[in-house]
């Protein structure tokens, strides 16, 4: 049972923690273009961190894919959902006043 903790809730926040703080550094420091470059690097390294995850627990760890990838998408799902409202924040947060009068 606490395989499907660490693995199934833990991993995946840790991780997503993980690319949401350097990505909130990035588009501080570097800006919404390479905050955009960033986030489809972290696609890529996301996915290969759920790809291992899944194998590290249904074939190695002989969890019940029935239980685990359900856990493990859920929580997955909601961390990118969370990461995106917080990225989008630091975004409009660093936006100059012409964009914004643009925009409007």
């Amino acid at each position: 049972m606490i395989n499907y903790f660490l693995l199934g809730i833990l991993a995946p926040i840790f991780l997503n923690l993980l690319h949401m703080l350097v990505g909130i550094y990035i588009t501080i420091t570097q800006g919404s273009i390479f905050s955009l470059g960033f986030t489809g690097i972290s696609f890529v390294t996301k996915s290969m961190a759920m790809m291992f995850f899944l194998w590290l627990g249904i074939i190695h760890l002989g969890l019940n894919f029935k239980i685990f990838v359900p856990l493990l998408t859920f929580f997955w799902f909601m961390t990118h959902v969370i990461e995106a409202f917080v990225i989008q924040h630091y975004i409009n947060k660093g936006e100059s006043d012409l964009i914004r009068s643009v925009q409007r």
